[in-house]
């Protein structure tokens, strides 16, 4: 995303600050004049800047003695928590209801991906477990019907359409009226667009919306106009009575700052956001994870649900191996098969903490070729070396030639895949085990039991503070994670207290690969393999 350009230059600025031996007002003035100068080029309104710039000042007060880094703190938090306030509406979005069909009518301009948005929509709630399905009342623009049936085949969501009714109201009508019949959950009712805001789409709108009684209307808007938006969102918010937005193709223009803090003025919530072509190209948007993605923080959140998402929660015997430290090359296999199915690359390993921006610059198929590569060096080994722990090639080096040639690859790249393996297992070591960081997180709960899964503060910052140096500190990049920083951005403690209630309560959490009750005390625990597996496949050994 070129958001993460945005966040490069900010970032520079507070590290220069960090770096000043004193912090007094002329270092704090760089900084900001350094921030203020990013966000300008990336198309923020100069109003909305001057208000970040005058807030943080404010917040901050430099004659307090509280030491140096303490200080430097406090500067980092007011400008977090300023950026926040920059691209959030502060109105909390539409949710859908279970049980129950659920109408959504997108509009928005031609031109701004609204069909194609309509279907990632469709997928993500599918992914999620909803019934969705999609209705096409697009007669205006010529093919608009052809796209969303090829959309919502690829995807396999139900559709409904005609090539014959030229009525948009009609066809809203028959599709809806279909499908809350069949008892769908997500009903998406895809409308025309127009070059530019004209009253007749406007008049077009309000019929459909009166024929349908959507539960929510969507704004499909395009992340490129930049400042614009405030005027376009504004428009179209009273004309169509507008609930929410999405704005797409953020994941090429510099403007797509501007997009967001255009429309959070216009108090419009921002559901989610287009970062792509592809189906899985839609993230949901929150403010601060958002910021703290495009930070290099990492989002916490993002990456559970789309782990979440997978629904992998049947390796239990995996997690046994893993609680006792054990991993062999066919768990490295099968992890690299969860990865591929996780999205691109770069979006995953975007959302952790820590992770080297230069890393996430890569191409995604070229990341998600080298461990397909790996893969195949994987499928050309004996039952015998899948299941140990590497040893067979040193006792007989003649195994690597035999790998190789059956795998089409070279002798080097089989001793890197192998040198990877042996980098996750030596963290899977450390991580299991009976005084590994495993056994600290079961024992967080105060209660010990599913009647009582309050946890220990004490005991979660030990835990956090082992993975930073004893279970990823040896990791490129993630030596200097921001434990506090995570922390924060999960909610405050009582934020990490909620999370592990929702892990390490009776049941497990849904979905989640190893955090399902392996006991009624909430003893499964957390694939933190996962996250190693995706940094190693990238070449962090």
């Amino acid at each position: 995303m070129v958001l993460a350009d945005l966040g490069r230059k900010i970032n520079g600025a507070i590290q220069s600050m960090s770096k000043a031996n004193v912090v007094d007002e002329k270092v704090v003035d760089d900084m900001l004049k350094e921030i203020c100068r990013a966000l300008m080029e990336s198309d923020i309104n100069i109003k909305l800047i001057q208000g970040l710039r005058k807030n943080v000042k404010a917040s901050i007060n430099l004659e307090e003695n509280t030491g140096a880094v303490n200080k430097k703190k406090n500067i980092q938090k007011a400008v977090m928590d300023e950026l926040t306030r920059l691209v959030d509406p502060g109105v909390e979005p539409w949710k859908p209801k279970k049980g129950k069909s659920n109408v959504i009518m997108f509009v928005g301009l031609q031109g701004s991906g609204k069909t194609t948005t309509c279907t990632k929509l469709a997928s993500f709630y599918q992914r999620k477990g909803w019934k969705t399905c999609l209705v096409c009342t697009d007669t205006f623009r010529a093919g608009a019907f052809d796209q969303l049936k090829q959309n919502a085949t690829k995807a396999k969501i139900p559709y409904y359409g005609s090539y014959t009714e030229t009525d948009p109201v009609q066809l809203a009508h028959e599709g809806v009226s279909k499908f809350k019949k069949e008892n769908f959950e997500i009903i998406i009712v895809d409308t025309s667009g127009r070059h530019k805001q004209e009253q007749e789409l406007f008049d077009e709108m309000q019929q459909i919306s009166s024929a349908v009684a959507p539960d929510s209307t969507i704004f499909v808007m395009d992340g490129t106009i930049g400042q614009a938006a405030d005027g376009q969102a504004r428009a179209f918010k009273e004309a169509a009575n507008v609930g929410s937005i999405i704005v797409t193709k953020m994941d090429g223009h510099a403007k797509g700052g501007g997009a967001i803090s255009a429309v959070a003025a216009t108090q419009c919530p921002i559901i989610f956001i287009g970062t792509g072509e592809h189906m899985h190209d839609l993230e949901r948007f929150a403010p601060g994870p958002f910021i703290s993605k495009m930070m290099g923080m990492g989002d916490i959140s993002g990456l559970m649900e789309t782990v979440q998402d997978l629904k992998l929660d049947q390796n239990k015997d995996l997690m046994k191996k893993l609680e006792q430290g054990q991993f062999s090359i066919r768990d490295m296999y099968e992890q690299f098969t969860t990865i591929l199915k996780m999205g691109p690359l770069s979006k995953v390993m975007g959302m952790m903490p820590g992770m080297p921006q230069e890393l996430l610059a890569g191409s995604d198929a070229e990341g998600g070729n080298r461990i397909k590569r790996f893969m195949c060096i994987m499928d050309s080994m004996s039952a015998q070396e899948l299941d140990g722990e590497g040893k067979e090639f040193v006792d007989q080096p003649k195994r690597l030639q035999r790998v190789a040639r059956g795998s089409g690859t070279s002798v080097a790249e089989v001793e890197t895949l192998l040198q990877q393996y042996k980098t996750f297992a030596t963290m899977v070591k450390k991580m299991g085990g009976p005084n590994g960081f495993m056994k600290s997180m079961q024992g967080m709960q105060q209660g010990g039991g599913a009647g009582n899964p309050m946890m220990n503060p004490g005991k979660m910052a030990q835990a956090m503070k082992q993975l930073q140096s004893g279970g990823l500190g040896n990791m490129p990049g993630m030596g200097g994670m921001d434990i506090q920083g995570m922390i924060n951005q999960m909610g405050g403690m009582s934020g990490v207290q909620n999370m592990m209630k929702s892990m390490m309560g009776g049941g497990g959490m849904p979905g989640m690969p190893g955090m399902g009750g392996a006991g009624g005390g909430g003893g499964g625990m957390p694939d933190f393999s996962q996250m190693a597996k995706m940094m190693k496949s990238m070449g962090m050994g």
